[in-house]
């Protein structure tokens, strides 16, 4: 019963949309404007590099919360971890607040599994600047660093935390199926460091 009123926070914790949040303060609706993602990064493009930066750090934090709330109950690890970690993902992607639709999950899934696996920080960031120093394409530089986390996962770590980790690159690849249509196509837009608002 402890797990499950964990599993329920750790859900809902990652479905509160900083990004949106963000946008109202400031009177803009994301989801009707620049890309309509919720992330940091459209949060940047329309309201700035400060506010795209604290979005950015509460999606993550919000992905590693539940497990850090978790081990500091003495709790046990195993295959409660790995579901903790996956959790806040799920809500932040699906997230009840706004119907059931939120954001791509890269930043919370980042919170979440940089936690869960450690080792696996180095190989996302690494891929994550070296895609986006090379081709300036956020999304594109997220799916290289997600794919480079998961690889290191099933690698490194048992299955009770690599498969979380795969099913949250999955779900991540599956939230950018338009990202990577666009990038197929050249359509996609770069990422200018200079935040443009609205």
């Amino acid at each position: 019963m402890r797990f499950l009123f964990y599993l329920l926070g750790a859900y809902l914790l990652g479905a509160i949309p900083f990004g949106f949040l963000a946008g109202r303060l400031k009177g803009v609706d994301i989801r009707r404007a620049g890309s309509g993602n919720i992330g940091a990064t459209n949060v940047w493009r329309l309201l700035g590099p400060a506010a795209g930066l604290v979005v950015l750090g509460l999606d993550m934090a919000k992905g590693a919360l539940p497990l850090f709330l978790w081990r500091l109950g003495g709790r046990g690890e195993g295959w409660a971890e790995g579901v903790l970690a996956l959790a806040p993902v799920l809500g932040h992607v699906f997230s009840p607040f706004l119907r059931f639709r939120g954001g791509k999950g890269v930043a919370t899934a980042a919170g979440a599994f940089f936690s869960l696996l450690p080792f696996t920080a180095p190989w996302g960031v690494a891929f994550f600047l070296a895609t986006f120093l090379a081709f300036r394409y956020v999304s594109l530089s997220s799916l290289s660093a997600t794919a480079a986390v998961a690889l290191a996962a099933f690698l490194g770590a048992s299955p009770e935390r690599s498969l979380p980790a795969l099913l949250a690159a999955a779900l991540i690849f599956w939230t950018h199926r338009e990202n990577i249509r666009r990038l197929l196509r050249g359509e996609e837009p770069r990422f200018r460091l200079r935040g443009s608002r609205r």
